[in-house]
């Protein structure tokens, strides 16, 4: 088993996204799921050796789950096209996720669509220490892994309680502080992939490392 049929799965699941088609192949379904499994413990395991701030994900709760929730979306296909991992995964820790689908892979991290309570802690932390951020995601390395952090849901305005001229208004108006690599299927197929993730992931945790300061004030 190999990365070549778990997107031969994922496309001919795409081409019969349907209950009969999925339960007459469970069978291969559940050989794909318990090679992703396999790969999800192995990371999980290279993780915990290069960051002691890593917490330790099991890999039935990393990986999403193959349905669609048909109660939210119910206009949605019954079962998704892609198959992910969310690892670091407890309460205000900063995510990372492995995201492999035939329309676009990525792998990515940090606080996206963060609670009230988290946004208004980074928030503090960027106006106590904003310089120490920026230095972070001017990196140059950090730059040619993530590109920049995405301003399509930014504020127009200052939040509430920071002035319009404050030095550090472009970070204080975001509202998500996540960042993404995208991979091809062709980089998800070499025999060092694991090893790019793990490269991937040390890029980000300086990143991490402030969100998660900031949220644990």
């Amino acid at each position: 088993m190999s990365f070549y049929q778990v997107f031969d799965f994922l496309r001919d699941l795409n081409k019969n996204n349907n209950k009969a088609w999925m339960d007459e192949h469970r069978g291969r379904y559940h050989e794909v799921r318990d090679f992703m499994l396999g790969w999800i413990e192995n990371l999980d395991k290279r993780l915990q050796e290069i960051d002691l701030g890593y917490m330790p994900t099991p890999a039935k709760k990393a990986i999403s789950r193959i349905n669609n929730n048909l109660v939210y979306k119910p206009n949605a296909p019954t079962y998704r096209d892609h198959f992910g991992a969310e690892m670091n995964k407890a309460k205000d820790k900063s995510g990372f996720y492995v995201h492999m689908s035939l329309n676009g892979s990525f792998i990515g991290g940090g606080f996206y669509n963060p609670s009230k309570d988290q946004l208004d802690s980074i928030r503090d932390a960027i106006d106590y220490n904003g310089e120490e951020l920026k230095k972070i995601i001017s990196k140059k390395s950090f730059v040619e892994t993530f590109g920049e952090m995405s301003d399509k849901d930014a504020l127009k305005t200052a939040p509430k309680g920071f002035a319009q001229d404050h030095k550090h208004i472009d970070l204080l108006r975001m509202k998500s502080f996540a960042v993404m690599h995208t991979i091809t299927q062709k980089e998800i197929m070499a025999d060092n992939f694991t090893d790019k993730v793990v490269k991937v992931y040390q890029e980000i945790v300086p990143f991490n490392q402030y969100l998660e300061k900031a949220v644990s004030v």
